[in-house]
């Protein structure tokens, strides 16, 4: 398996079992198998959940799960979806590779095991990322470093965690996206669910949301700015700032040819961190 973006730590605790031969598994009860507590998922597809269930009753499972000894039976440490569907499919053995896995270690593999197959939605990633902080200490530049990420990256994530409880719900359904929701983070905190709502009624795009939730600025300035939406040059300078800075981004071009660069930030932290990496001094 690839593992895109991981850091070299988390590499070094998953290739031996992951990739670990079902001939080194053992068998054992499924029942005996508890939950892992620190398992960022909350959300499964049913539909991916029926094929998978049908595959197992066909093929029966073909990679291992990974447990750790506790008390008189095992902890799941990866392998959530094979375990639901092999308790769905009725099975009354599973393979498994035993390691004596520390809690953190359980944590990390539980998040990167998700992370690798894009199986997190935003907010899970966010809420992960959160409990690595609060749990074992982690800064934003550790978990940066352990995830193979760049700090802007863990940062943006873990703002997520400012949104309405509303709009939360609606990224974590899946109907917007992390660039959608990042924009209407711009947002006051109670303006947040009718921006969402718009853009969800009207389908905008990243870009256009961001301009919706710009600092508040009346929709007439948008007319002023259709003009130059073809414009593929100054469009992709946006989206690589965009990017490169982890924050709205506007560029706004005057009919002479001048004009300016507009990067929001919501607050003291957040320009703080700006100035940082656009090597300003504070």
């Amino acid at each position: 398996m690839t593992r895109k973006g991981l850091g070299k730590g988390l590499q070094a605790l998953i290739p031996e079992i992951e990739d670990a031969p079902l001939a080194e598994a053992v068998e054992i009860d499924p029942a005996v198998i508890k939950a892992n507590p620190y398992q960022p998922r909350k959300h499964f597809d049913e539909e991916k959940m029926s094929e998978l269930v049908s595959s197992i009753i066909e093929h029966g499972i073909l990679q291992p799960l990974i447990v750790r000894p506790s008390g008189e039976g095992y902890e799941l440490v990866a392998g959530e979806r094979r375990l639901r569907a092999a308790k769905m499919a009725g099975l009354g053995q599973v393979p498994v590779i035993i390691r004596p896995f520390s809690a953190r270690e359980m944590m990390e593999i539980a998040l990167i095991e998700n992370l690798q197959r894009e199986d997190l939605n935003p907010l899970e990633e966010a809420e992960a990322y959160q409990r690595l902080q609060e749990e074992f200490g982690y800064t934003q530049e550790q978990l940066a470093a352990r995830l193979g990420k760049s700090r802007s990256a863990v940062a943006n994530t873990l703002r997520l965690l400012s949104l309405h409880v509303d709009v939360r719900r609606v990224v974590a359904s899946g109907k917007l996206s992390e660039g959608h929701a990042r924009a209407i983070l711009a947002l006051p905190l109670e303006k947040q669910p009718e921006a969402a709502k718009r853009a969800l009624e009207l389908g905008l795009s990243v870009r256009e949301t961001e301009r919706l939730s710009g600092q508040g600025r009346p929709r007439a300035g948008l007319a002023a700015r259709k003009k130059h939406e073809n414009d593929r040059y100054i469009n992709d300078i946006e989206e690589r700032m965009r990017q490169h800075c982890g924050a709205a981004v506007n560029i706004r071009i005057t009919p002479r040819g001048s004009g300016k660069v507009e990067i929001h930030f919501y607050d003291q932290d957040e320009l703080s961190r700006l100035c940082e990496l656009l090597t300003c001094s504070t």
